[in-house]
C-alpha cells in the first residue's frame, strides 16, 4: 500500500510539471583494471565527501591463495594488506583519502603469494 501510494505522489507530481530527482547509485569517477597471475584486479576512485572513496577488487583469484594489497596516495602508502581469496575467488580493499593541493595520484599494487607484482594507477586533478 506504501510504495502504491508514494509511486502515485510522484506520478502526479510529475504530471503536473514538477521535476522530480531520483538519486541514483553512485558510480565511480575512474576505474582502472589489470589481470595478474590469472586473476582480475581493478582501482576504482571516487570522489565523496570533499575526498576520495578508494577501492581495491580483485576477481577470479585461486580460492583460498593470499595476496599483498597495498595503495598508495601521492608516493605515500596508504594502506596495505595480506589478504586471502574466498571462496568466489575475490578479495577487496578500500579506504578514504582527504583531497590534497593539485593533482591526486593513486597507485594499486597487487602481489600473490610467490608471485610478482601489478599495479595499475589513476591521476585525479
Amino acid at each position: 500500500m506504501k510504495k502504491t501510494l508514494i509511486a502515485t505522489t510522484l506520478v502526479a507530481t510529475a504530471a503536473a510539471g514538477s521535476t522530480v530527482l531520483v538519486a541514483g547509485p553512485a558510480s565511480a569517477d575512474v576505474e582502472r583494471r589489470g589481470t595478474c597471475a590469472g586473476a582480475t584486479y581493478e582501482l576504482n576512485v571516487d570522489r565523496e565527501r570533499g575526498g576520495f572513496e578508494v577501492d581495491a577488487d580483485i576477481d577470479n583469484a585461486r580460492p583460498g591463495s593470499e595476496w599483498r594489497v597495498a595503495i598508495r596516495h601521492d608516493g605515500s602508502l596508504a594502506t596495505s594488506r595480506v589478504l586471502r581469496a574466498d571462496n568466489e575467488g575475490e578479495l577487496d580493499l578500500d579506504t578514504f583519502r582527504r583531497n590534497t593541493a593539485g593533482t591526486d595520484t593513486f597507485k594499486l599494487t597487487v602481489t600473490p603469494a610467490g608471485g610478482s607484482s601489478c599495479s595499475v594507477k589513476v591521476t585525479l586533478r
